[in-house]
């Protein structure tokens, strides 16, 4: 492997999404701003916020990485890698914006209809203990005694 180039690696829970060689440099952001990685760099450990990782691949195309915070490591002055909770890749940032605001959307719309169903069911587990705190429903114009003798 050529020394001039970083191994890059971009990891969430599900997946590995990038796994190459970055060309020379790497920008990153954590909550101290915006900084660059390049061969040669001291071991490094930084929590990213949640920002675009942009780095040169193989081929020398611009790729960018949305991710959503995470922890950054250097090591040997030429490994990095990037666990996080979600990773988006792209090859222009307006396509990733695109991406990122569609998967927001989705998360979004998923999180509503979780909270829609935490409330049904919340307002069934409460219709069903006051139906058990009021005892038999008597049907009107009966007494309860006779209606308890009905049940028996």
């Amino acid at each position: 492997m050529d020394a001039a180039l970083l191994d890059l690696t971009i990891a969430t829970p599900l997946d590995v999404v990038v796994n190459h060689q970055a060309t020379g440099s790497l920008r990153a952001e954590d909550e101290s701003g915006s900084f660059g990685i390049r061969p040669g760099h001291a071991d490094f450990i930084t929590m990213l916020a949640p920002s675009v990782v942009r780095w040169f691949a193989p081929d020398g195309t611009r790729r960018y990485c949305a991710v959503d915070g995470g922890l950054m490591t250097v090591s040997g002055g030429r490994t990095v890698a990037v666990a996080c909770r979600e990773a988006i890749v792209g090859d222009s940032l307006e396509r990733l914006e695109r991406e990122v605001a569609r998967v927001r959307a989705a998360q979004l719309d998923a999180e509503r209809c979780v909270r829609v169903e935490t409330v049904r069911l919340h307002a069934q587990a409460v219709r069903q203990m006051l139906r058990y705190l009021r005892g038999p429903v008597v049907p009107d114009g009966q007494e309860i005694a006779a209606a308890q003798e009905r049940g028996r």
